[in-house]
């Protein structure tokens, strides 16, 4: 007889073990199941965001390639503005961004400024131009390195600044900004540090 309730006692403990190694494993089995999930909607919901930024961003905006404005500023030059990628914002449809940038002014002297960089802006209601990224220049036998450039339609000049560096044959220069008046043609040279002019003149 005890023998017996010694024998059941042993299968109630091992069934109670197996019920508890049942219930653990299902239990862990859920957890794993529901981090997954809650991963996976995290993830999810993060790239559904990701592309409706994207389609909102191209609703609002609009890119052309290889495009040219041309016209005249207020002194009576023509221009002509080139871009390889040009886009604009239903925000503000005056204002355009430009890469791969390239302006010519036609004085009524006869010659000719080249305004060259990788980005750029243009604003077509006032004619406003701005340089950045690499800007380069030529002004008949003049070449001119910079990282900005700005031209104003209103007051007919540009303005280059940054790291300004002129090659001539008279001479190379260093300095913070140049401005050129468009209309009169003249050069002015500025800086912030009389040290950062470095003009070195060729006899």
């Amino acid at each position: 007889m005890i023998e017996r309730k010694k024998k059941i006692l042993i299968l109630q403990l091992s069934l109670l073990v197996i019920g508890i190694i049942i219930i653990f494993t299902t239990y862990l089995n859920n957890q794993s199941s529901t981090g997954k999930k809650i991963l996976l909607e995290t993830t999810e919901e993060k790239i559904a965001e990701e592309l409706k930024d994207k389609k909102k961003e191209n609703i609002n905006s609009n890119t052309f390639f290889n495009i040219e404005y041309s016209g005249l500023d207020f002194s009576g030059n023509r221009f002509i503005l080139k871009s390889g990628e040009a886009t604009t914002f239903t925000s503000n449809s005056e204002l355009v961004n430009l890469k791969d940038v390239k302006a010519t002014f036609y004085f009524k002297d006869g010659t000719v400024l080249v305004v060259k960089s990788e980005l750029g802006e243009y604003n077509s209601r006032t004619l406003d131009m701005k340089f950045s990224k690499d800007v380069k220049a030529i002004y008949i036998n003049n070449e001119l390195t910079a990282n900005n450039a700005e031209y104003s339609n209103s007051s007919g000049k540009l303005i280059i600044s940054n790291m300004v560096k002129v090659i001539s044959p008279s001479g190379d220069l260093l300095a913070d900004k140049l401005t050129f008046d468009v209309k009169n043609q003249v050069l002015e040279i500025d800086s912030f540090n009389e040290n950062k002019i470095n003009a070195n003149i060729k006899k």
